[in-house]
């Protein structure tokens, strides 16, 4: 699997980048560490992997945003004032949560949040899009840098 993916380049990361940013557990930063180091061009790698992660981001996102109504009432059984109280301390402070979106096991429940709680797309994708490029620089910076 790994050999194939490998030779697939950037469609690979792309594709794995989205995967890892829904709710299945995968991981994408090998691949884009295992492409710089067969010598992939560094700037393209982190794009690739940063457009990947952040429109699985999205995809999270929408569901929180469609599937919201059915959380809050069925899943979270939330009152009205509950939920007032949720989008005032979110509106506040939570939001900025998404810029560690990034993060395993909680990255994915923030983005879902998030549209639950119908953060604005704009916000949504300036902070999640900062901190997905903020992580795959790093990776990046470091692979090439240390080993």
């Amino acid at each position: 699997m790994e050999a194939l993916l490998l030779q697939h380049g950037y469609p690979a990361l792309f594709l794995l980048s989205f995967l890892a940013a829904t709710v299945i557990p995968l991981g994408s930063e090998w691949l884009l560490l295992a492409l710089l180091l067969e010598g992939a061009d560094p700037v393209l790698a982190v794009t690739t992997a940063t457009a990947g992660n952040t429109l699985g981001a999205c995809t999270t996102y929408w569901i929180g945003l469609k599937g919201g109504p059915f959380l809050i009432g069925r899943v979270l059984r939330l009152g009205e004032r509950e939920l007032a109280g949720a989008h005032r301390f979110y509106d506040r402070y939570g939001s900025w949560s998404l810029l560690f979106s990034w993060l395993p096991v909680v990255g994915d429940p923030l983005c879902l949040v998030g549209g639950v709680l119908r953060v604005g797309v704009i916000k949504f994708l300036l902070l999640v899009l900062t901190g997905k490029l903020a992580r795959y620089t790093v990776i990046s910076l470091l692979t090439l840098h240390l080993l």
